[in-house]
């Protein structure tokens, strides 16, 4: 008996739960992400207490942060080959068992470098689980259920970092640091469990998994590290007073994404395929090709290309304000730690339910136009942002970060959707990898741009005579205004997004 037709492959498992499998199959791959999102967010709570206990500076100890976000962001491109090769099954408990090796090994850690590799190893973990939900829900449901679908698989994972930092701040005062890696194995444990029960072993679209298939293109993924993390560090660099390293390092990564992009190309044309000669499971000599680590090919389709072009200024727009808002709470209202997580906590929760009656919604109205809508409330969350004042009271904040909550409602199940809806099955991973890999790619580059963009407005109002009382508060809000004008970009893309997908529709 074959994979594809073994107990535990996706035939063999729909025949056993029937129509309410692609539920539990969902339920499973969602604990997964989950454990994936709180592990990436939850640890900067810990970080002045890690720093502390190593006796790091702070630039050190935010490797901790740093080498997870490029570790996730870069192992989200292998999915599409892992899972051909290796199966949902396999791919799944792997990263489950990553992650929690990693919050063991962190938590127990007495030296730093432990610390950092289990952050790095929970990042490839969790980069590689990403993309493996949207697959699902594009392959598994039908398009009347898509959005539903992605509204309850959203309103889970956001759940995640919207509690997460609350509790790990109760934690790390009550437990210390080490407790905050500990978060993670719970939700890991149980992903595991109902991973042996739903989870299939097929590869996707139910074929079988192929340990033959092409191999690796292991020269592209080393290409797309460096280059990433030279951007990432090249944006960091420019937050010092030395510029010359961080222009080195910004051209270099161009450079490196120039080639990585012409090596795709390559690898795409069917004559240029690098062939290796190699033995199968039955000793046949055979020749194996290596095919691109990124379809260049989902690019052919307009609308997820304009998709991708709103994922990755989305992600600005996300991480950027996810670090700004807790930072002009702190600096700029002088608000408490403890009541800025307090506060913000309402609007995660709303949040999470936006996310989940815009999924029960969607039908009504082209994806596109819910990421329309939602980038507009989250653009004019952004752009009020400079009429909120210690002395007027805090309503106003509380209503902005409300109406940018909900514009993130809006946004989140719709993206994956629009954006890929309409592509041919066979395009589905690699798809959803590439657009989380953009969306990452955004978000780690978002926080830095922003940092740089305050630092340089709090430097300008230092050194100009109109920079005594609220110079501060002058420099929050126009990085906010920077972030809305950036926001209000991606309208437009959004807008040929949807004018693509009618096209394609008719055609």
């Amino acid at each position: 008996m074959t994979q594809a037709q073994g107990p535990h492959s996706l035939q063999a498992l729909q025949a056993r739960y029937g129509e309410r499998h692609r539920w539990l199959l969902l339920l499973s791959v969602m604990l997964g992400s989950m454990a994936a999102v709180m592990s990436s967010t939850i640890m900067n709570v810990a970080i002045p207490d890690m720093s502390q206990h190593f006796t790091l500076g702070q630039s050190r100890v935010q490797w901790v942060t740093s080498g997870f976000m490029v570790a996730m962001t870069v192992s989200m491109l292998t999915t599409p080959w892992l899972l051909s090769r290796y199966g949902y099954r396999r791919v799944y408990e792997v990263c489950m068992w990553l992650l929690l090796g990693g919050g063991v090994v962190g938590g127990l850690a007495n030296d730093f470098p432990w610390v950092l590799a289990a952050r790095v190893a929970e990042g490839l973990a969790a980069g590689v689980v990403q993309p493996i939900p949207a697959i699902i829900i594009l392959r598994a449901f039908a398009s009347e259920e898509q959005g539903r679908a992605s509204g309850l698989f959203g309103m889970g994972v956001v759940l995640a970092p919207a509690i997460g930092p609350s509790i790990g701040g109760v934690l790390v005062d009550v437990f210390g640091w080490r407790s905050i890696f500990f978060m993670v194995v719970p939700l890991a444990m149980v992903a595991l469990w109902l991973s042996r029960r739903y989870v299939p072993t097929s590869a996707p679209g139910g074929v079988q998994a192929d340990a033959d298939s092409p191999g690796l293109d292991w020269f592209g993924l080393a290409l797309a590290s460096v280059s990433t993390l030279m951007l990432l560090n090249g944006l960091v660099q420019l937050r010092g007073d030395d510029h010359t390293v961080a222009v080195t390092l910004l051209v270099l990564a161009g450079v490196g994404m120039a080639v990585f992009v012409a090596w795709q190309r390559h690898l795409l044309q069917p004559g240029e395929r690098m062939r290796r000669t190699s033995f199968g499971r039955k000793g046949q000599v055979r020749q194996a090709r290596r095919g691109p680590l990124m379809n260049l090919q989902v690019f052919g389709h307009r609308h997820f290309a304009m998709g991708a072009l709103v994922s990755f200024t989305y992600g600005i727009a996300l991480f950027g304000s996810t670090y700004l808002l807790p930072v002009y709470m702190q600096m700029g209202l002088r608000l408490s730690p403890s009541y800025i997580g307090a506060a913000l906590l309402p609007a995660g929760i709303l949040l999470a339910v936006t996310i989940a009656t815009v999924g029960r919604l969607s039908h009504r109205m082209p994806p596109a136009h819910w990421v329309s809508w939602g980038l507009a409330l989250l653009a004019l969350s952004f752009a009020l942002m400079p009429l909120v004042h210690p002395a007027a009271g805090l309503v106003l904040l509380w209503i902005l970060v409300i109406l940018g909550r909900i514009g993130l409602g809006f946004i989140l199940p719709s993206l994956n959707l629009g954006a890929m809806r309409g592509l041919p099955k066979d395009l589905i991973p690699q798809a959803s990898s590439v657009i989380g890999f953009v969306r990452m790619l955004g978000g780690a580059a978002g926080v830095s741009i922003c940092a740089i963009v305050l630092e340089w407005r709090l430097a300008v109002y230092a050194l100009s005579a109109s920079g005594q009382g609220g110079a501060d508060l002058r420099a929050f809000n126009e990085t906010f205004v920077f972030l809305a004008t950036m926001t209000a970009l991606a309208l437009l893309a959004a807008w040929k997004m949807g004018e693509a997908q009618t096209i394609a529709k008719k055609d």
